[in-house]
């Protein structure tokens, strides 16, 4: 084993011991491995010198944010939330008096999933970075080597591991409910819901993590979360609806409000690929405007990295 490599797997444990210490558990001996394995599996996996690297020290931040999501019941909360939300939407909608049919079915839930999910994911990552240094934990972290930057992103991560495992089984559930009713039929426009339920997810937890990085005390934070939801659920597409029936405006400026709001931008692929664009109000625009599903796919993934750069970048100025 080289030198750089020894240093390297003592910076990892470092983190990974560190983290077990400032866990405001009021437990002296958080450091210790765990019946349940609250850190035990970081601690070894440091020991094995891979967190020396860059990646390995992502890995160590993010597996122990991870664990503790899955320890304070996090994951669990989620996945009943979305399996009781899609059940019931499920369940309804699959009545005399509702529209029948699989890919009926996957319409109403994507109308479900564009208040739930971002509604979700916003309140399980407002208090990712804020949260995390008004317990001290942040503080802790911050004076390992190890850079800010690779910080945030772990914990973004480790975050979202959890919602997308959350997202899966949570609807899994309702989907194959659906699959025993309906049978293979129409089952690959549920999977398409299913990935842009993930990935609406994925965004409003990396605007999440940044406005945590942005906001100076958690209630702020808090506040700006609910701000964010409100905006992209409630407001935007309703303003953007009335700028473009007021005015006559060009493709490119049509396409450009729908890119703006990735509520928007989920409901044109999970609507768009069911045919049902004509009927669903702002999703008709989307229509219109003539957008690819690869550029609505890339409107997703930029949603994604965009929030959680400026994070990364907003916490190297960030005062402790």
């Amino acid at each position: 084993m080289t030198a750089d490599r020894r240093r390297g797997g003592r910076d990892g444990e470092s983190v990974a011991k560190a983290a077990a210490d400032a866990e405001p558990t009021g437990d002296s001996n958080a450091a210790e491995p765990k019946p349940d394995g609250g850190y035990e599996t970081a601690a070894a996996m440091a020991h094995s010198g891979d967190s020396g690297t860059r990646l390995g020290q992502l890995f160590v931040v993010a597996e122990t944010e991870y664990r503790l999501a899955v320890r304070s019941r996090w994951a669990v909360a989620l996945t009943a939330i979305f399996a009781v939300f899609g059940l019931g939407m499920a369940t309804f909608s699959g009545s005399d008096t509702s529209p029948a049919g699989f890919e009926r079915i996957v319409a109403s839930l994507a109308a479900l999933v564009v208040y739930l999910v971002p509604l979700v994911a916003l309140a399980f990552s407002y208090d990712a970075v804020v949260g995390r240094e008004e317990s001290g934990w942040l503080q802790a972290l911050f004076s390992l080597p190890v850079s800010r930057s690779r910080v945030v992103l772990g914990t973004a991560v480790g975050r979202a591991t959890v919602l997308a495992s959350a997202t899966v089984i949570g609807f899994g559930v309702a989907g194959l409910l659906l699959l025993l009713e309906y049978g293979f039929g129409g089952f690959e426009s549920y999977v398409g819901f299913l990935l842009g339920a993930v990935a609406l997810g994925l965004v409003f937890l990396a605007i999440g993590v940044c406005l945590s990085t942005l906001a100076r005390e958690k209630t702020h934070a808090l506040g700006l979360a609910l701000l964010a939801w409100a905006w992209f659920v409630l407001v935007h597409d309703l303003l953007a609806l009335g700028v473009i029936a007021a005015f006559s405006l060009p493709d490119l400026a049509v396409s450009a409000m729908v890119l703006a709001n990735p509520t928007a931008v989920f409901r044109g692929l999970v609507l768009g690929a069911l045919g049902a664009g004509g009927d669903a109000g702002f999703a008709a625009v989307l229509a219109e405007a003539g957008l690819s599903t690869g550029a609505l796919v890339g409107a997703l993934v930029a949603w994604i990295v965009g929030p959680i750069a400026l994070a990364a970048v907003a916490v190297r100025r960030r005062r402790l």
